[in-house]
């Protein structure tokens, strides 16, 4: 008996040593970032360190950089929502804001950086990438690489030919509007996005073989339902079409010629794919010059580098099912263009939006383009009060012919 107490005593310290070195060796490895990617303590951090969550494709900027000048002006201090008026300066802390831009007909008007960021970090975007992604399909239909929207998608993708994709329209998938059955719920651990990475990035799963295994629900065009099932699709597509990754496209096609300052990042899974669905990283600014080409229509100082039509295209929901407001065929009260928002009770406004708070608004009318970037665990509550917020600071300014909505 005295043995066998003391076997069980030197196995149950090897299993506390083991147990010890294993996760001492995971907190050291390049996994522990993913582990603790959305916890309270790392969540803001590792939001604008993606490259030690993911492998990264670099994004190099150009040698001509889009110049911003400066005009401070102060935010104001509320903003109505609900009935009621709001702090602003209590609505940006209770959003967790990492970072805040505005600018107004090319100036600088405020910029602050938050819980250890400065305008050097590349805020990951998530979903933001999405509205990015839109426009380098734009670029790619100009250019003729596509011929038509209405194209299917497995014409262009051979991996998706026996997929629910295989006859998805090129613009049903712009506009979510797919038909295909994708479970969006981030609070699911087995939901279809959550096991997308965890397949990817655990397993080393190809994402094109995840996409390829999803089905059809309804027929393509007639439902808004978010899926970044879409989007990835997209991302494939873009590459079979240009012969050029994601990444390399966007280099040369947007980010070069739009000026970005900084070199940005997107994040690949670990077969070497970007993750077209979301997680390019950038700084501030250079979101804030994607905003500014919309804004401009597509140009930068008279230099078209999205097409103008569509730019109009992108922010003008078209079919009944994509309206903003209460909506039968939407899952949603946002309206919804070629992966750009538009926000209820429309004043000409419309914005790109990432889980936990990234946002790119513009606001033609005004000539303000906004960006925030987050770590709001409450995202999903906090969209619609996060419009109200932005278009309180764009009536800050005082600018001719702006419609005079409140």
């Amino acid at each position: 008996m005295t043995r066998l107490f003391r076997f069980l005593g030197w196995a149950m310290a090897g299993l506390i040593i083991l147990g010890l070195a294993g996760f001492l060796w995971l907190r050291q490895s390049p996994y522990w970032a993913g582990i603790t990617l959305f916890s309270d303590a790392t969540r803001a951090e590792n939001f604008r360190n993606m490259d030690a969550v993911f492998p990264a494709r670099a994004v190099p900027r150009g040698a001509d950089v889009w110049a911003f000048d400066r005009a401070p002006q102060p935010l104001p201090d509320s903003y109505d929502f609900g009935g009621t008026t709001q702090d602003l300066a209590a609505f940006l802390d209770r959003t967790e804001t990492t970072g805040l831009l505005v600018v107004h007909r090319g100036a600088i008007t405020h910029e602050e950086y938050r819980q250890g960021a400065d305008d050097t970090a590349l805020f990951t975007s998530w979903s933001v990438a999405k509205s990015v992604l839109s426009v380098l399909i734009g670029i790619a239909m100009d250019e003729g690489h596509i011929a038509s929207l209405r194209d299917p998608i497995g014409e262009y993708v051979p991996a998706l030919a026996d997929s629910g994709y295989a006859d998805v329209p090129i613009e049903d998938a712009l506009t979510m509007s797919s038909g295909i059955a994708f479970d969006e719920d981030y609070d699911n651990p087995r939901s279809d996005i959550n096991m997308l990475f965890f397949r990817a990035m655990a397993l080393g799963t190809p994402i094109e073989d995840s996409i390829a295994a999803l089905h059809s629900i309804r027929a393509p065009g007639a439902f808004n339902a978010y899926a970044s099932s879409d989007t990835m699709a997209l991302g494939l597509l873009l590459e079979a079409a240009t012969g050029e990754r994601v990444a390399d496209y966007l280099a040369t096609r947007l980010w070069a010629p739009m000026g970005a300052e900084a070199d940005a990042t997107w994040s690949t899974d670990r077969t070497g794919r970007e993750i077209a669905l979301c997680c390019l990283n950038a700084t501030l600014r250079d979101y804030a010059r994607f905003g500014r080409l919309y804004l401009e229509g597509g140009a930068r100082e008279g230099r078209q580098i999205v097409p103008a039509d569509w730019v109009r295209a992108s922010v003008t929901p078209e079919a009944a099912h994509l309206q903003p407001g209460e909506n039968p065929a939407s899952d949603w009260t946002f309206g919804y263009g070629y992966k750009w928002w538009i926000p209820e009770d429309p004043q000409g406004d419309f914005t790109a939006i990432g889980v936990w708070g990234q946002y790119v608004y513009v606001d033609p009318a005004r000539e303000v383009v906004i960006v925030k970037t987050s770590s709001d665990p409450a995202f999903d509550d906090n969209d619609h009060e996060t419009i109200a917020a932005f278009r309180a600071i764009a009536r800050s300014f005082s600018t001719p012919d702006a419609p005079d909505q409140p």
